[in-house]
């Protein structure tokens, strides 16, 4: 009976994690992705649009990416290989090591 419950409360916290990751990690990453796209050689104008429009898609890849793993470790290890270089875009970009804009 204990080993039932046991097991019962690994399924529900390997759930309850892979949620927390596709709130929690889907905002950062749509958030990150939205400042890296400043970088990119476009007008500001056009980059704020991108990256708010191309923020969408990316939370909604990113929850379905957390729930299509085998397991909620490599749900949590894929957010934080995307969320490394995307969190160093936007570190350039918001301490003005890369302005971006129009080439």
């Amino acid at each position: 009976m204990a080993q039932v419950r046991r097991a019962a409360l690994v399924d529900i916290s390997a759930l309850v994690s892979r949620i927390i990751a596709a709130i929690g990690g889907g905002y950062v990453i749509a958030a990150l992705a939205s400042v890296a796209v400043l970088a990119l050689p476009m007008d500001k104008s056009q980059a704020v649009i991108t990256g708010m429009l191309a923020s969408f898609a990316i939370y909604a890849g990113a929850v379905v990416w957390v729930f299509a793993v085998r397991s909620a470790w490599r749900a949590w290890a894929g957010l934080l290989v995307v969320a490394a270089p995307l969190a160093l875009a936007a570190w350039a970009v918001s301490s003005g090591l890369v302005t971006g804009g129009a080439a």
